[in-house]
């Protein structure tokens, strides 16, 4: 199709984009098997199925069907048979299901009332290793009963200071715990019990004979959340000991080849969120101090890259069959990429191509590596790596026919000085048909966290707002990860500072262009992205509308009233606001709400329980008293990652609300008129 032809996206596009997520390898590595993510918009549910490709090229088939979620399939050790999760058979609960590889039918083996987080394959093949959090068992009774279920919650207890969590809503009494499933006798042991401590991301053993997991054993985990340790269940005696390793927050450990040595990531120290994740080993047997394998090298090794095509999971350290190597995933300037490195510390690129490296795997050789990747003008792929030859190939073509029917625009990356002469990575997308003697309109978009950052990666938003007519910035100041530890320890108790600063270099950079029209340049951001757009319109009148999202506004009141609860105040002093109030007011956009003048739309969803919908509301009612022109969209039933995750048809709102917004104030000239 030419480029005259092609159309613009829409915020309707959100239904017609299909997602990859979780791909597997086999055993012989001959085939891979993925989810393929679909909304619905009939119904507004979304939905996803299993599909095959074969590893030779050839095109991929659909493995289960039906309008369900079918997720995190596993082939069996052997390959002939997939493991996977299912919500076919009852809507609001995932089970287990085995499916022979040659098809059939798939056959439930659990009818577990809870919540399934990971899914492991014994190495011998007959058992499944599972996290499990159990539902209360009021509830439990309560959805059996009609009456009692209509009739809905008497009141709630709380008891434990980390009562809620965003996305899943109150959290039961019941702590998550390591279960096994005979897959065919359908038989299930729990191997920890435990009603006050977590048993955190469980990995077998070579041998099958133990079983690796991270736990927090103090006396109350919820006031010490980063006193994480490593423990060893031994599955024959039914025992479990603890590993020696350095405090701090800990977690995916998995053996090596022999069994000798356990890999984990971490950092040492406590309620320092801003230190580098760093990979670190240590002997299975406790005889010996955890090495830290990374410590030479000033990245993260994270996997999070900012968007809002799906999730990017960090995938668990990965042993070399020789037992000499680990792979792992590292956000990096602006990219995720996979590398390995020695037992000696010594670190190599995996795959460093710009974009984005998801779930990988190897087959049981470790001759094929078989990773998602994706980039700026792609959703996603399953892609194979020969590592004989370190070459790539793609297996899938998702939304290959819809994206090339669309004009995105051209995005180009900038790297720029910060105000105290740092260096500092950005984008510019300019608008489809872009004509660069014409004076355009502007949307700096500030991204959350503010741990994390922006990328190569699909960002449907962004793309958007190009194709109204838009040049949408955005970049990675201080504060966020992926350029080394001062660069996020910089707004550690500072927040508004460094991080500001960046964000106005990065718009004096962009306002310079011949094509910016200073006049009509917007502003917006969601949860830490909203802090700074609530910061930026109290401190300069420079943007001509603004729009913030699930922010945080007050970090006095934001105190006990996000699921971080009480720990919030580890990014700050360390102290509580009633011994710190002026240095938490201090950093609160609602200290300097009196100065705003900027029309300024307010975004919340009503169960968002990160940031609380009050501090949206104070900003909202505050700009009503000061006579500023603004308004409140509220998205019921959603939680704090709606743009992400929520209901497909509020998404579209959401994006609708905001271009209309900035429309409003942005696409008239001088005199007013549109």
């Amino acid at each position: 199709m030419s480029k005259q032809k092609k159309r613009h996206i829409t915020a309707e596009d959100l239904y017609e984009f299909n997602l990859i997520s979780e791909p597997q390898v086999s055993p012989d590595g001959k085939l891979a098997i993925f989810c393929l993510r679909r909304a619905d918009k009939e119904t507004e549910k979304v939905h996803s199925n299993l599909w095959l490709v074969p590893t030779s090229g050839r095109p991929a088939r659909q493995f289960t069907y039906g309008s369900q979620s079918d997720t995190h399939p596993r082939f069996s050790p052997d390959g002939s048979r997939i493991a996977f999760l299912s919500n076919r058979d009852d809507e609001k609960q995932l089970q287990i299901y085995l499916m022979p590889l040659k098809g059939g039918e798939a056959r439930p083996i659990t009818d577990l009332k809870g919540t399934i987080k990971s899914l492991e394959w014994s190495p011998d093949g007959t058992k499944l290793l599972l996290q499990f959090r159990k539902k209360d068992a009021e509830e439990i009774i309560r959805e059996a009963d009609e009456k009692k279920k209509e009739l809905g919650i008497v009141y709630r207890q709380i008891t434990r200071v980390f009562f809620k969590e965003d996305g899943v809503g109150f959290l039961p009494r019941g702590r998550w715990h390591a279960l096994c499933v005979d897959v065919e006798s359908e038989k299930i042991q729990q191997f920890t019990d435990d009603d006050t401590y977590d048993t955190l991301d469980p990995h077998w053993s070579p041998d099958g004979s133990h079983i690796a997991f991270c736990s927090n054993h103090k006396k109350d985990p919820d006031l010490d959340p980063d006193a994480i340790d490593l423990y060893v269940f031994s599955v024959k005696e039914g025992t479990t000991r603890r590993i020696e390793t350095p405090v701090g927050p800990k977690g995916n450990p998995t053996f090596s080849p022999d069994g000798g040595l356990i890999a984990y990531y971490g950092h040492k120290g406590k309620g320092q969120s801003w230190k580098e994740t760093r990979l670190w080993v240590i002997p299975a047997s406790g005889d010996g101090e955890a090495l830290n394998l990374t410590k030479d090298y000033d990245f993260d090794v994270s996997s999070w890259t900012i968007n809002d095509m799906g999730d990017l999971p960090q995938v668990a350290p990965i042993w070399s069959s020789d037992g000499k190597r680990i792979y792992f995933q590292v956000a990096h300037h602006g990219n995720t990429v996979l590398k390995s490195v020695s037992l000696k510390g010594e670190v190599a690129d995996i795959v460093s191509d710009e974009g984005v490296v998801g779930r990988f795997t190897f087959d049981s050789k470790q001759q094929r590596l078989l990773y998602f990747h994706a980039n700026m003008q792609d959703t996603g792929q399953v892609y194979l790596r020969e590592l004989a030859t370190n070459r790539s190939r793609v297996l899938t073509h998702a939304n290959k026919d819809l994206l090339n029917e669309l004009d995105l625009g051209k995005i180009e990356e900038v790297w720029f000085k910060g105000a105290s002469g740092n260096d500092l990575q950005g984008w510019i997308l300019t608008p489809p048909r872009f004509d660069p003697a014409k004076k355009y309109p502007s949307i700096l978009e500030i991204h959350g966290g503010p741990l994390v950052q922006y990328g190569n990666f699909f960002m449907h938003e962004f793309y958007y707002l190009a194709a109204q007519g838009y040049v949408v910035y955005f970049c990675n100041p201080r504060g966020g990860q992926g350029y080394g530890e001062q660069h996020a320890k910089a707004i550690h108790n500072n927040w508004g500072t460094a991080d500001y600063e960046d964000v106005m270099a990065w718009a004096d950079y962009v306002e310079k262009k011949p094509y910016i029209d200073s006049s009509r340049m917007g502003v917006t951001g969601g949860s830490y992205g909203g802090y700074m757009t609530n910061w930026i319109i109290g401190h300069t009148n420079r943007f001509s509308a603004a729009v913030t999202q699930r922010s945080v506004s007050n970090l006095i009141s934001m105190y006990g009233s996000s699921d971080f609860n009480w720990a919030f105040q580890e990014e700050f002093s360390g102290l509580p606001p009633w011994e710190d109030l002026e240095n938490y007011w201090r950093q609160s956009p609602m200290k300097y709400i009196g100065n705003v003048t900027t029309p300024t739309l307010v975004i919340h969803s009503e169960q968002d329980l990160r940031c609380a919908i009050e501090q949206d509301e104070q900003v909202f009612v505050a700009l009503k008293r000061l006579g500023v022109d603004t308004e409140m969209i509220r998205f019921p039933d959603e939680p704090h990652g709606l743009s992400r995750n929520g209901r497909t048809d509020r998404r579209v709102a959401r994006l609708e609300n905001i271009c209309r917004w900035f429309d409003r104030y942005l696409k008239r000239d001088s005199n007013g008129i549109l």
